[in-house]
């Protein structure tokens, strides 16, 4: 799996690290991999380090590999790096954003046990895992508004890794589908969880319920759109089994987690904001087609 993301590095290079690390490794939780058996690589793509406020941006974002790695209790087994790549264009000298790419790498005994992000079964539970804060900083919903914003999401590698040892354990029980718990996870990065269940939905072609007031939240959050898109790391969505849900949050306590909504059988993605009114109201085939079209930035 990879995680990358360069424009949290324009706010803060350091917690770019640690957010590039924190989604490589839930992407390996949320198909059912083991986080205790993951490991890293990491990529920097950089201008030249020879100049000052290069070499600066590289230093925090170097010690943030370093902390976030340790904290997550990971190692590095390789990685590669790529200087100077500056250029010059009508006497403006340009360099390329500061970029770290992590990929992780991890071992499932059996990859036909693997969850899949599509949503299965209507009537089954929405839980998200994480909580959610008012970090919107380089998100690609301020971008697409004409912002940038000064909050980039922070990382609590340590409660994080906890509920990603929980989440294994939930997805590893039961031997048939029917017994499963756990039938399908997606997490949220871009675009946050408006995005992240909108692909659940067109991906599985299933309807989903969500309520806005049901979310984790680690601060007050006054904006429906800011808690819709935020983009906090150590976050995922699970749908669970609708005669498990006893099982999955005993397994979950002491985590940060809710049911947050339901699959539904009428193609639509539908949101409650809080207020109780749909904030959200849309057929998953739209949906689709607009996932599909070019960037409008």
């Amino acid at each position: 799996s990879n995680g990358i993301n360069p424009w949290f590095g324009d706010i803060d290079p350091y917690l770019m690290a640690g957010s590039c690390i924190d989604e490589a490794i839930r992407n390996i939780v949320a198909v059912g991999a083991s986080v205790e058996k993951t490991a890293l690589l990491d990529n920097f793509c950089w201008g030249n380090p020879d100049k000052l406020i290069k070499l600066g941006e590289l230093v925090k974002t170097v010690k943030g590999c370093h902390d976030f790695a340790v904290d997550f209790e990971v190692g590095y087994i390789s990685g590669k790096d790529s200087f100077y790549n500056e250029y010059t264009k009508d006497k403006l000298h340009i360099s390329i954003p500061g970029t770290l790419l992590i990929s992780a790498v991890s071992i499932m005994n059996d990859a036909r046990k693997r969850i899949s992000m599509d949503l299965k079964q209507e009537e089954n539970l929405l839980y998200i895992v994480g909580e959610t804060f008012n970090e919107l900083g380089a998100s690609h919903y301020f971008a697409n508004n004409g912002f940038t914003g000064n909050t980039a999401p922070r990382v609590d590698a340590k409660k994080a890794l906890y509920s990603y040892k929980s989440l294994n354990e939930a997805m590893g029980s039961g031997t048939k589908i029917q017994d499963k718990i756990v039938r399908s996870c997606h997490d949220l990065s871009e675009g946050g969880l408006g995005v992240s269940i909108a692909e659940m939905c067109f991906a599985g072609m299933k309807g989903a319920q969500i309520d806005l007031t049901n979310l984790p939240y680690g601060e007050k959050i006054e904006r429906e759109d800011f808690a819709l898109f935020s983009e906090s790391n150590s976050r995922l969505l699970v749908e669970v089994n609708k005669n498990k849900k006893r099982e999955f949050e005993l397994i979950m306590k002491g985590n940060s987690f809710a049911q947050i909504g339901t699959v539904t059988n009428e193609k639509k993605l539908k949101i409650k904001g809080f207020n109780g009114k749909d904030i959200v109201n849309e057929d998953i085939s739209a949906l689709k087609k607009s996932w599909k079209k070019t960037l409008n930035w």
